[in-house]
């Protein structure tokens, strides 16, 4: 099915713009942590393909297509070595990087949706795995420096939902088969654009009602990653 949305070249280039986005976030937090070069390229990877990689194993496909293709691996590096030499100017670009960032979690949670079908799962198991791949590799690379996940925390911006969204529009297309190029761009397009909303607005989702916690807001930051 996913052959059937976009051409392997295309698909594959996407996979790798993706993936050297998500590789960018991970060693720029790499960075910040004090990492060492090793440290760097460690979390860029983990980032990079740690939700296409776990994803892989719950549905069978391996060996993933992480070890399987090359420039799955390089690309994080390539990112990891951009990020050791030029990290003031990355930094400066990071509104850009967190755009791309958007653009990867839109996809990845489509194609993640749609090859854990292809494989044989049902549509809930398919849009939670969708939902898996989009933010899998951010929630490792936190837990590796040592932080909450993002996505846990009340204090950032939406960033599951706007996958949780996509990856359901997905499910729902495949359910009613209306799945095809158009509804899949458009599940990546509503994913990419919620998250862009949420950066923007600083949408963020509710907490629990009547709640009596000691907790206090963390000092702001300018996204989540």
């Amino acid at each position: 099915m996913l052959h059937d949305l976009f051409t392997p070249s295309v698909q594959h280039a996407l996979d790798l713009v993706g993936i050297f986005v998500f590789a960018i976030s991970g060693a720029l937090l790499a960075v910040r942590k004090n990492f060492d070069v090793f440290g760097i390229a460690v979390l860029a990877e983990v980032t990079a393909l740690g939700g296409g990689l776990f994803r892989d194993l719950v549905i069978g496909a391996v060996p993933p297509a992480a070890f399987t293709d090359l420039g799955y691996f390089l690309m994080p590096l390539i990112a990891a070595g951009l990020v050791f030499f030029l990290h003031p100017e990355v930094e400066r670009t990071q509104t850009a990087v967190n755009v791309f960032d958007a653009a990867g979690l839109g996809l990845f949670c489509v194609t993640g949706t749609t090859k854990a079908y292809d494989y044989g799962l049902g549509l809930t198991s398919s849009a939670v795995l969708g939902l898996a791949t989009a933010v899998g590799g951010g929630v490792l690379r936190d837990v590796l420096a040592n932080e909450v996940p993002s996505l846990l925390r009340w204090d950032r911006d939406l960033y599951a939902v706007p996958a949780i969204v996509g990856a359901a529009m997905v499910a729902l297309c495949i359910r009613f088969d209306m799945l095809n190029a158009w509804t899949s761009g458009a599940a990546v397009v509503t994913a990419f654009v919620l998250r862009l909303f949420a950066m923007r607005y600083h949408w963020r989702a509710p907490r629990a009602w009547n709640r009596r916690s000691s907790a206090r807001e963390a000092p702001e930051k300018a996204t989540a990653q």
